[in-house]
C-alpha cells in the first residue's frame, strides 16, 4: 500500500521526536490537571507559602527595577505587537513558511482565549492587585506565562527549523528559554501571581505549544 511505503521512508528520527513530544504533551497537561484541581478545592500549596515568604525576606531593590522592565516582555501588549510584527515578517520575507505563520496565528490567539475562559473558571484572586505590573483580573493560570511560553517557545521552534548554524540555534533557544522562565519568576517577584498560577501558566503553554506543532508538523509532512 502507498501509505505504508510512505511510513516506511519516514526516518527513526522522527518517529522518536513524535513520541516524545507525545510524552512531553501527556505530562504538561497531566501536572496542570493536578494544579488545577488543587485551586478548584481552594487547597493551600506549600510552595506559594514558601516562595512568598522567601521573596518577601530577600527583595532587593535592584532587582525590582529588573523585574519591573523583564514583566513587560509578557505583557499582552509587548506578546500582540510582537506576534503581529513575527507573522508580517515571516509571510513575506518566508514564501515557504506561510503553513508556519497560520499555526503560528492559531497558537496565540488559542492560547489567549484558552487563558481567559480558565481565569473565569478558577476564579482564584491574586496575593495583590498591582495595576502597575498588570496585576489585574484573576491569577490563575498567569497569562504572562502562557503567552510568553507560546510566543518565545514558537520562535524557537522557527530557529530550530531553520538554516542557522547548531551554535546559533543553541544559543537563541537557550537565551529564549531563559526569557520565558524569567518573565515568570518576575511575575511572583512583584506579587502579583502565586507560584502555581506560573507553573501551570507554563505547563499550559507548553502543551498547547506542543500540540500546535505537531500538527504543524504533520500538516506539513502530508504536503510534501
Amino acid at each position: 500500500m502507498d501509505w505504508v511505503d510512505e511510513l516506511k521512508r519516514v526516518p527513526k528520527r522522527t518517529y522518536v521526536g513524535l513520541i516524545s513530544m507525545f510524552v512531553l504533551l501527556i505530562g504538561a497537561s497531566w501536572l496542570f490537571i493536578e494544579l488545577a484541581e488543587g485551586v478548584l478545592e481552594n487547597e493551600k500549596f506549600l510552595i506559594d507559602q514558601y516562595v512568598r515568604g522567601w521573596l518577601e525576606s530577600n527583595g532587593v531593590q535592584l532587582l525590582d527595577e529588573i523585574f519591573a522592565w523583564v514583566t513587560e516582555l509578557g505583557s499582552v501588549t509587548f506578546i500582540t505587537i510582537g506576534s503581529f510584527m513575527l507573522a508580517i515578517s515571516l509571510y513575506f520575507l518566508y514564501e515557504r513558511w506561510k503553513w508556519r505563520v497560520l499555526y503560528f496565528a492559531i497558537a496565540m490567539i488559542g492560547i489567549s482565549i484558552l487563558t481567559t475562559l480558565l481565569k473565569e473558571v478558577f476564579e482564584r484572586r491574586r496575593p495583590n492587585i498591582l495595576e502597575e505590573h498588570d496585576g489585574t483580573g484573576f491569577s490563575f493560570p498567569s497569562g504572562h506565562s502562557t503567552g510568553p511560553m507560546v510566543f518565545y517557545g514558537f520562535m524557537i521552534y522557527l530557529i530550530i527549523r531553520s538554516r542557522a548554524r547548531h551554535s546559533i540555534k543553541w544559543l537563541f533557544g537557550i537565551l529564549l528559554s531563559l526569557l520565558i522562565l524569567a518573565i515568570g519568576i518576575s511575575r511572583i517577584y512583584l506579587g502579583v501571581h502565586y507560584a502555581t498560577d506560573v507553573m501551570a501558566g507554563h505547563l499550559l503553554g507548553f502543551a498547547w505549544l506542543v500540540s500546535c506543532v505537531s500538527v504543524l508538523e504533520f500538516t506539513l509532512w502530508r504536503r510534501h
